[in-house]
């Protein structure tokens, strides 16, 4: 069913912390549970989380800004924001909405893995990683978190709100609490080692900026549309760089608790910190396994585990859903459905990697190619250059005006970084994809 122009309403986060929670829960989700520590665990450790840090710092949050001021103040999708600026960007929003299509139809796979452990955590009987993947439980799980997505996607803001005030903190308690455990363990002292000693030759390689900078912008969910889009649903005088701030250090925090809460176990029994995309699925069914009251706390931890995956599923296909209603004039039913219909083909692609059918691509899992692929060149190609595109565009007395007086000092970083600084980040980008 198609709408007018003038029937599209907007909705509005009720508050600014509203919105803190909603961008961390798409922040935070599976990026820094998931896939902050097997990417750090494949690179170095150490030096990864230095690269990690630096690149939230120099474009990271300077990204972020211009992202969310630029939906504040066009009050649109990637799509319409772009078009805002300049008729001829277009194009360029289309591309962040299919980096978004790219990106969820994975990570919808890996949401229905946590949905496959929640509920065995009710039962007690929590499979090993290569259990769960012996039969077609990562397709049919795939299917289930899609129409549950669906669901929630369609009702609106309102009720994403609801979901992240309850989940974060919850979510966040869960893993303090596992953290401390794996802190016992005999395997701490070479997981400190390895996540806090640098090796410094490693600083050389521009493969390790590379990937520091895409899971920077992955985490932060720079360059997918997200923040555009939770941005053009801002209220009146919010504070965009407080809000920014708070999200990256709690996204920060995050990653860097859960690097402490699985690489105790990775050492303690035994296992390859270099493991891939089901490292975190590997270690903490042993870690439940083991630790006192163990299949207890693996109720809410698995649970919340997937709420706070399902918030970024939610996330990702809001900005797809955003881009159909305001492209195609939909009803946010009919904007969802034709959201979905182009996504679950990959997805069925990429759950299959992790099935009997063992569908892979060059000796890796498809699931994990897509990701290497969106989540690392292609999102920090459109992370620079949609940053720049709005930089460029709108007027810097718009973005400065985004900054309270406590702020505004940051205001000329956040426009060279966005104008200028990119470039040496691309130009690091092109050399590591020639040699």
């Amino acid at each position: 069913m198609k709408i007018t122009a003038s029937k599209i309403i907007r909705s509005k986060w009720s508050s600014e912390k509203a919105f803190v929670l909603a961008t961390a829960a798409a922040a935070v989700g599976l990026g820094n549970v998931w896939r902050f520590p097997y990417i750090a665990g494949e690179n170095g450790g150490a030096a990864f989380i230095i690269a990690y840090i630096f690149a939230v710092l120099a474009l990271g949050i300077p990204l972020m800004i211009v992202e969310i001021s630029a939906g504040n103040i066009k009050k649109g999708g990637p799509v319409r924001t772009f078009r805002a600026m300049n008729k001829k960007m277009a194009f360029f929003g289309w591309l962040v909405v299919g980096l978004t299509m790219i990106i969820m139809s994975y990570y919808l796979v890996i949401t229905g893995w946590t949905l496959g452990y929640a509920l065995e955590s009710l039962t007690g009987n929590i499979s090993s990683f290569e259990d769960f993947t012996s039969d077609y439980r990562s397709l049919f799980y795939f299917l289930i978190v899609c129409g549950f997505t669906a669901f929630i996607v369609a009702r609106g803001v309102s009720a994403i709100e609801i979901l992240n005030k309850i989940m974060m903190p919850l979510f966040l308690l869960i893993i303090l609490v596992l953290t401390g455990y794996s802190l016992t363990l005999e395997g701490t002292g070479r997981a400190l080692s390895f996540l806090f000693e640098p090796d410094m030759s490693s600083f050389l390689s521009p493969q390790l900026w590379v990937l520091a900078f895409g899971q920077a912008f992955y985490s932060l969910a720079v360059g997918q549309g997200y923040l555009i889009t939770y941005g053009s649903f801002l209220p009146e005088n919010i504070n965009i760089p407080r809000s920014v701030s708070i999200v990256a250090i709690f996204e920060t925090g995050v990653a860097l608790i859960a690097g402490l809460m699985i690489f105790p176990l990775v050492f303690t029994f035994g296992l390859d910190p270099a493991g891939g995309a089901d490292l975190a699925f590997t270690t903490l069914p042993i870690a439940f396994g083991n630790i006192p009251l163990g299949l207890i706390l693996a109720i809410p931890f698995f649970w919340l585990f997937f709420l706070a995956a399902i918030s970024s599923c939610i996330a990702g296909m809001e900005v797809v859903k955003t881009s159909m209603r305001e492209e195609l004039r939909l009803t946010h039913k009919w904007a969802t459905v034709a959201s979905f219909l182009p996504i679950l083909p990959l997805g069925i692609l990429a759950a299959l990697s992790f099935t009997p059918a063992d569908l892979s691509f060059m000796g890796r899992p498809f699931l994990e190619v897509l990701d290497m692929f969106a989540a690392n060149q292609v999102v920090i190609a459109l992370g620079l250059i949609g940053g720049a595109i709005i930089s460029w565009s709108v007027s810097p007395s718009l973005i400065i005006n985004q900054f309270s007086n406590n702020f505004r000092r940051y205001a000329s970083h956040t426009l060279r970084a966005t104008r200028y600084l990119w470039v040496i980040v691309l130009l690091i980008l092109i050399i590591s994809f020639l040699f």
